[in-house]
């Protein structure tokens, strides 16, 4: 399952998405990822949580080698649950022009592989012209 928490910048996405990660642990028989821009979350996600920063991976630059860097961490960890994307706009090379393509890849990849993705987008509703909202769930 693919779900969306939308808003502009300062609508409190992150700090949603700090808290479904947190309470996700509590219930989680497998692993739980959190990918962000940078560390300054680190602390206040749950230790069990593995953290990517996306500053330690600059040469992942566009739509293509981010979806090659998920396939890169599945196949590191057979026992992933659910991967947060937080601020996924705020990433290099990401504008709503390819969100539509880039939020299909996503929901590929969690059909094939059961694993549920939660993503934040910096945008709204409205904005998101050519996304198709089947089988994706809106958390706002």
């Amino acid at each position: 399952m693919v779900k969306l928490l939308i808003g502009h910048k300062g609508s409190g996405k992150t700090k949603r998405m700090i808290d479904l990660a947190n309470h996700a642990v509590d219930t989680a028989k497998g692993s739980i990822i959190f990918i962000n821009k940078n560390a300054r979350l680190i602390y206040d996600l749950d230790y069990k949580i593995r953290v990517i920063c996306m500053e330690d991976f600059p040469h992942v630059t566009n739509e293509d080698e981010y979806i090659g860097f998920l396939f890169g961490i599945l196949s590191s960890d057979n026992d992933i649950e659910t991967i947060f994307l937080d601020g996924i706009m705020s990433h290099r090379d990401f504008a709503l022009e390819i969100l539509p393509s880039f939020i299909e890849k996503i929901k590929v990849i969690s059909k094939d592989s059961g694993i549920d993705f939660v993503l934040s987008v910096s945008a709204e509703l409205e904005e998101m012209i050519g996304v198709n909202f089947d089988n994706i769930e809106v958390l706002n």
